[in-house]
């Protein structure tokens, strides 16, 4: 299947590269061809036919997001406990809800998740939850990429489970992979994480985990151990092979130097952050010092939506606040935390830029609307005035999934709806 994209603004994502005019050429799943526009003569001269030939009008065709950090199953929590501290809205509502949820539910709620990731230019999930294999088969059936993270903690699953995950959900197919990780370290004891340390280097994985959310989270860990998350962390040689941490809007200096040391990556959350009133994260000062971010949707029920251009400009207009300063986090760089970053510290290095030989996942971004208009900065338009109307095409692996408000593979969006309230409908107090 060779598929041809032309008449395009094209923005690769590469180190250096400026938006240019052209065209891109898919060969199955593998981008053939980035460059400039070709003349018939040329393209018959290349002895390429095309199955499918899409005039992009003049649109931007860059790689997709990467949701770097989820948990899809909670778009079922969506609105179902809102306004209350992070600590109170987890042990009194969360929790209790996630415990009824059977492996059925978290399939159905997963369903309802990918569309919207669809809908967002969203082709790849870094997701924590639990039931993992659900929720990899749902994304696997539905066309996206799914990197799951470990949510052990004293409750469970056990160091078996985890092996046991870790071993078959890694598919080496494109579309399923397992990173080693654990909840936090509020619920975890220190023995667990030094198991979970000992389990990361057996099988040479990063470990990711929610860090230094909240004040509280900090302040309790230094009393129980005399030292933050990550120095704690760091004295169990958790990172011997990178990873990083969720959130991290309270990293001290010498975390900073952690995450530096063993090149971790910040995969921050604003929407979640202002709405469980959290606090923000220091992006200015982890940009200068070098530290890798992403940028993550955390889940339905804390965000309350799975959208990256919310989470975009929340990175770059929180900034600006906290610093005082209104070339704080800059759009080209919050646009590659978006992508590059993202499918780097998610291992997907083959689907970061839109270059030839790495794998087909393109988004298809809309001028041809209000907001994008005039064309003064098409990378500050996307950015700061952006928003999922802009998502005309989502393509995942060379295939279309959504492209002009419609999902194009077999599905029912009306019946996801359905299913979900009906989930909910069962377990809302």
């Amino acid at each position: 299947m060779n598929t041809r994209l032309y008449n395009a603004r094209i923005l690769t994502m590469e180190e250096g590269s400026d938006l240019f005019e052209g065209e891109v050429w898919i060969s199955g799943n593998t981008i053939s061809y980035v460059g400039k526009s070709l003349s018939d003569s040329e393209i018959k001269e290349r002895g390429i036919r095309f199955d499918t030939v899409k005039d992009c009008r003049g649109n931007v065709l860059m790689p997709s997001f990467k949701d770097a950090h989820t948990h899809s199953p909670m778009t079922g929590m969506r609105s179902y406990a809102d306004g209350m501290p992070l600590w109170d809205w987890l042990s009194t509502k969360i929790f209790p809800l996630e415990a009824k949820l059977t492996p059925d539910d978290m399939y159905e709620l997963t369903k309802l998740a990918v569309l919207e990731y669809l809908t967002s230019g969203i082709t790849a999930v870094f997701d924590m939850y639990m039931n993992p294999d659900v929720i990899s088969r749902c994304c696997e059936e539905m066309g996206i990429r799914y990197v799951g993270c470990c949510d052990i903690n004293n409750f469970g699953p056990t160091l078996d489970v985890v092996r046991h995950r870790y071993e078959t959900l890694n598919k080496n197919n494109g579309f399923s992979s397992y990173f080693i990780g654990f909840h936090a370290e509020y619920t975890c004891s220190k023995e667990l994480l030094q198991s979970i340390s000992d389990l990361a280097a057996e099988y040479h994985s990063p470990v990711f985990t929610h860090n230094s959310e909240t004040e509280k989270e900090v302040r309790e860990c230094i009393e129980r151990h005399g030292m933050t998350p990550t120095q704690l962390f760091e004295s169990l040689d958790m990172f011997r092979y990178g990873g990083g941490g969720y959130h991290c809007v309270y990293l001290s200096d010498e975390d900073i130097e952690i995450f530096k040391k063993h090149d971790l990556t910040v995969v921050t959350n604003p929407a979640s952050n202002v709405k469980l009133a959290s606090g923000i994260a220091p992006i200015s000062r982890y940009l200068d010092e070098g530290i890798r971010v992403a940028i993550g949707t955390d889940g339905a029920s804390s965000n309350n939506s799975l959208d990256m251009f919310k989470e975009m400009f929340l990175v770059t207009g929180l900034a600006k606040i906290r610093d005082k300063d209104a070339s704080a986090a800059p759009a080209g760089e919050v646009l590659r935390m978006a992508t590059v970053n993202g499918s780097r510290c998610m291992g997907l290095e083959e689907s970061d830029t839109l270059s030839e030989g790495k794998r087909a996942d393109i988004i298809m971004i809309d001028l041809e609307q209000p907001n994008m208009q005039p064309l003064n900065d098409i990378t500050c338009n996307i950015v700061y005035s952006g928003s999922k109307t802009n998502i005309k095409m989502t393509m995942c692996d060379g295939k279309v999934l959504y492209e002009d408000g419609r999902f194009t593979q077999n599905v029912d969006p009306a019946k996801i709806y359905a299913t979900a309230n009906e989930i909910m409908n069962k377990y809302r107090d």
